[in-house]
């Protein structure tokens, strides 16, 4: 049986990521070099689903901090909860590892995944100023404008991980936004070749006036601490 291919989502236009770089103060090169590294292509998968990475190891810190004993968890389905990274199977199969995640805790499972073309953790969902973490969900699985509106409102509301990226600092804008373990990836170094290979290659032209961010999405007063407590999770 042959695979089945659903129309994909709209994807982002070169102008509407310029509008992006542009209110970030950074180069469009920068965009693509993180959507690079993230996703390396689409943030929907053939079948029309979002691109996601479910983490066990996340999983299990939402459990515990939503008071379940996530111990037994990890007993019975170690695939699915554990203490440590792993068990990765990509593709569309992230989203069967989250359906087995759901059905011990939704929202906690939601809050387990990166989503979309800029990988954005589902844990963010309160302080980016959605509803909750369905609410994040449902949108991430509508279409690339939303993943750029995450990322956008992510970056922007962190000062240090926003002046690492419009200075270009790969390292530190990793460590921030891929977490502490970022060397173990590569991350510093994957940004830095894309970010060379995207600048060296045919520019675009800059459109006149960016428009504003979509305004479902801007963020709410975001507390920077919360922010930062939460970044550590991931």
């Amino acid at each position: 049986m042959s695979e089945t291919v659903t129309k994909p989502k709209r994807d982002l236009t070169i102008v509407e990521l310029q509008h992006a770089a542009t209110r970030l103060g950074v180069t469009l090169a920068a965009i693509q070099a993180v959507n690079a590294v993230e996703t390396n292509g689409p943030g929907f998968l053939r079948d029309g689903r979002p691109v996601i990475l479910y983490e066990r190891h996340v999983m299990y810190r939402r459990l515990k901090q939503a008071g379940k004993d996530a111990d037994a968890y990890v007993l019975q389905c170690p695939h699915v909860v554990n203490p440590l990274r792993g068990g990765y199977l990509g593709g569309a199969s992230e989203h069967d590892r989250l359906a087995l995640a759901q059905a011990i805790d939704s929202d906690c499972a939601l809050e387990s995944c990166s989503w979309g073309k800029f990988q954005m953790m589902g844990f963010h969902w309160r302080a980016l100023g959605y509803k909750s973490a369905v609410h994040f969900a449902e949108l991430m699985a509508q279409s690339e404008i939303h993943h750029l509106s995450a990322f956008e409102t992510f970056v922007m509301s962190d000062a240090k991980l926003h002046a690492a990226l419009r200075a270009y600092n790969w390292a530190e804008f990793a460590r921030l936004y891929n977490g502490p373990t970022y060397k173990m990836n590569r991350y510093d170094e994957k940004l830095a070749s894309a970010y060379a290979r995207f600048v060296k290659g045919p520019t675009s032209p800059r459109p006149p006036a960016p428009p504003p961010p979509p305004k479902p999405h801007r963020p709410r007063q975001v507390v920077e601490v919360a922010v930062k407590l939460d970044r550590g999770q991931a």
